[in-house]
């Protein structure tokens, strides 16, 4: 069976002021997803999954369920903040989204096999796919071995703004030792710097290795993420904005023992929109990329 992609689109997208998720970066309108969709169908992925709010459902089925349609399997789920474990309420006066790990959560009843976790707003480049999917086939359901596209820090940034990196710490065999994620990660000069929950300043390096949220998971990954979200949800009652992120639950995972998660080459490329700003940069990489031969234009025929 070949994995599944699960593409993270339910995000409201504040920084950027708008759908990203669906906002045309291409020479004929396309989305930065549809390249993701067009490098996961080639590279050896079988079957598509959207997570959305139900609230862009209709912009969602005219935007890429039109087009996609003859193109691969293709299916979605919501993610709603209402969606917590079966005993537990939502706090009064909550809106954000609970985070990419309620994302990937909500998904299992569309998963029968290994998958990939992608945000909808990133362009990942095709090798970051191969290498993905060929990790991937060869996995068994019930293995608990996951996996990471890693890219280095400096590639990631934004000219316009601070972002959110999951840090990782990697040994010589590539094997994920520990992830930490850090946010109002921007330049300073020239330096990296990035704040602590304090609001003091550290610095990190250009060469450091981050998730890009590009993650492989076999359906093992539900019984722990669902475990760690009931009690993030309990113990979060009083914080609307905080949120599961996925390397919160594999830092636990990798540092009690209970999983493995092997950091994959193939993040030689990585452009997002994290910013308004950032759209004209985008559209300028795709352009080359379409000038170089590596996807036709239109990318859907």
């Amino acid at each position: 069976m070949k994995p599944t992609l699960v593409i993270l689109a339910a995000g409201i997208g504040n920084r950027y002021g708008g759908l990203k998720q669906m906002d045309g970066v291409g020479p004929s309108g396309e989305t930065i997803v549809d390249y993701s969709i067009y490098d996961a169908i080639r590279t050896g992925f079988g079957k598509i999954v959207f997570v959305i709010r139900k609230s862009i459902e209709k912009d969602f089925r005219e935007v890429f369920l039109t087009r996609l349609k003859d193109k691969t399997d293709i299916d979605y789920v919501f993610q709603e903040i209402e969606d917590v474990p079966r005993g537990l309420t939502v706090p009064p006066g909550r809106s954000k989204p609970w985070g990419t790990s309620h994302a990937v959560i909500v998904s299992e009843p569309k998963i029968l096999g290994p998958f990939a976790a992608i945000n909808a707003d990133d362009f990942y480049g095709r090798e970051a796919f191969r290498a993905m999917a060929g990790y991937l086939s060869k996995l068994k359901n019930t293995e608990r071995r996951f996996s990471l596209v890693g890219y280095r820090l400096g590639h990631t940034l934004s000219e316009h703004g601070s972002v959110a990196r999951g840090i990782c710490e990697v040994d010589d065999d590539g094997t994920l030792k520990g992830i930490v994620e850090r946010t109002c990660i921007e330049k300073a000069g020239s330096s990296i710097v990035f704040k602590d929950e304090s609001g003091r300043s550290a610095c990190l390096g250009e060469g450091d290795m981050v998730s890009m949220n590009f993650w492989g998971f076999t359906p093992e990954f539900f019984k722990f993420a669902k475990a760690e979200f009931e009690s993030f949800v309990k113990e979060n009652a009083g914080n609307l904005k905080a949120e599961l992120y996925i390397p919160l639950v594999i830092n636990k995972l990798v540092k009690s023992g209970l999983a493995d998660v092997q950091v994959l080459e193939g993040g030689k490329i990585w452009f997002g929109v994290t910013y308004k700003e950032d759209k004209p940069r985008v559209m300028a990489e795709i352009k080359k990329l379409v000038a170089a031969g590596q996807y036709p234009s239109p990318l859907w025929g």
